[in-house]
């Protein structure tokens, strides 16, 4: 097995922690890397000097049998996900952030995390990732969601279509396209259903809509979305999960289910409502 760690230079390392991680794996001889920010971080807040070999700069090197172990939050993860999107390879977050939804431990159970992985004792479960493809030709893949909005003070406006049948022209701030994993993210704050990551769908929810009759739309996950964007001579933002491009007006973007899944770690091998009442305090009563 191959453990991949990665991190960000943002996040806030707790020596701690990382001295208990690399210390675990070092005790179950397994082989591991580590991105280049996170050696630099160990070098300095420990004093451990990581060898060449194992540091990575853009992406990891693929064995066929590894792990990817984020370090931080959900921010962490989703950056993660980019570096290994096209395999098959499991990811299992630990969260030294604030609310962690995806992350599988609360840095207070790293040694007995790391050897639940090495003995493949981690639940896994399969996620639906977006594909969005701009009409410059660039493609980018998306855990949570794919948004559009606005750049500046002026309303923007986006004609959504599904399959080719048109679904409205949103007038507002934005558009998300979120999947049931995204459903808890941006989209929920946007007053989106909250959705099962296990339910095959695809949600569409506007952002501060100028209309008092638009609402979230849910449909099937595969269906082909083609969003037109109307910036009144202007620019808006295309978002995907945390990475941000600039989108020129009249832009064209497609969004459709991407064809691989992500396997993420079931935090705690939790089910998905354990985690809602845990991480959202969904119906607590503080009276």
């Amino acid at each position: 097995m191959n453990i991949i760690l990665f991190s960000r230079k943002q996040v806030n390392h707790r020596s701690e922690q990382l001295r208990t991680m690399l210390s675990t794996i070092e005790r179950l001889g397994v082989d591991y890397s580590v991105n280049e920010e996170l050696a630099a971080t160990v070098e300095a807040l420990l004093g451990i000097r990581i060898a060449p070999e194992r540091i990575y700069t853009c992406r990891p090197t693929l064995s066929g049998d590894d792990v990817m172990v984020t370090y931080g939050g959900d921010g962490t993860l989703l950056e993660a996900v980019g570096l290994i999107a096209e395999s098959s390879t499991p990811v299992v977050g630990i969260n030294c952030g604030r609310l962690g939804y995806l992350t599988a431990d609360n840095g207070e159970g790293i040694e007995q995390l790391l050897e639940r992985i090495v003995r493949r004792e981690v639940a896994f479960t399969e996620r639906r990732m977006l594909r969005v493809t701009a009409s410059d030709g660039v493609e980018h893949l998306a855990l949570n969601e794919v948004a559009i909005h606005r750049h500046g003070a002026t309303m923007i406006s986006i004609d959504a279509s599904v399959n080719d049948n048109s679904v409205a022209t949103y007038h507002g701030d934005g558009l998300v396209v979120a999947t049931p994993t995204g459903s808890t993210a941006y989209s929920l704050s946007a007053g989106g259903p909250v959705v099962d990551p296990m339910c095959r769908c695809l949600i569409l929810s506007p952002l501060a809509p100028h209309n008092l009759t638009m609402r979230p739309v849910v449909m099937p996950d595969n269906s082909h979305i083609t969003l037109r964007l109307n910036a009144r001579g202007g620019e808006a933002f295309l978002s995907a999960d945390n990475r941000t491009y600039t989108l020129q007006d009249g832009a064209t973007i497609e969004i459709e289910t991407a064809p691989n899944a992500l396997i993420l770690a079931t935090p705690h091998n939790n089910t998905f409502y354990d985690t809602l009442r845990e991480k959202m305090m969904w119906g607590v009563d503080k009276r």
